[in-house]
């Protein structure tokens, strides 16, 4: 089996797919792995620049249910902002996050409770598809979510974006094989090839 295995790499490695990284001097594939190292740097520069500009840990979220039809289908892609001095009121919608659970909810809030002697604030949420409040799917005993559970408001939305998202995630083959063909072109660039 290892034999195969070996056969099958050194006639990959020996086709023309490699041709382009076996002419590299070490200098020109150095280069290459920094270009690499600049486009994900790049990204992650772009996506903390989001979470101070939005004022959440999550500047941008993908619709994974349709418990919010017809205001967001599954696969919209939405935009978050969250200022935590401004009180959040019935009727907006929210993502929040359940203690215990790493995936958000995107939900309308239903009730907004304000106890006037403590200050103290509770918010009921529902899904504008749901027959039923969102009590079900909050913790054991948990009546209402708090507004530190709020990660964010919506504020704009980009229909059916986030799909790409849903298909990576139900299909992991298709997430590793469109990363590792982003991979091997950002090596492989002849662009960056030619300026050395």
């Amino acid at each position: 089996m290892l034999g195969f295995i070996s056969d099958w790499f050194q006639g990959v490695w020996e086709s023309d797919t490699f041709s382009d990284v076996r002419r590299m001097n070490k200098r020109q594939v150095y280069y290459q792995f920094l270009n690499f190292a600049m486009i994900v740097s790049s990204a992650l520069m772009v996506w903390k620049g989001l979470f101070v500009l939005s004022g959440t840990e999550s500047p941008i979220v993908v619709v994974l249910s349709g418990s919010m039809e017809p205001a967001f289908y599954r696969g919209d892609l939405l935009f978050l902002y969250h200022d935590r001095k401004e009180p959040i009121d019935a009727g907006e919608i929210v993502v929040f996050k359940i203690e215990g659970r790493d995936i958000p909810i995107v939900h309308r809030v239903l009730k907004r409770h304000e106890n006037t002697e403590t200050g103290e604030v509770k918010i009921l949420t529902k899904g504008d598809n749901n027959q039923v409040d969102d009590r079900a799917l909050y913790n054991r005993g948990q009546m209402w979510i708090r507004p530190k559970d709020v990660v964010g408001r919506a504020k704009a939305m980009a229909p059916y974006v986030g799909m790409v998202t849903i298909v990576m995630n139900d299909y992991p083959k298709i997430k590793w094989a469109v990363l590792a063909i982003l991979t091997a072109l950002t090596l492989l660039n002849r662009e960056a090839q030619s300026y050395l």
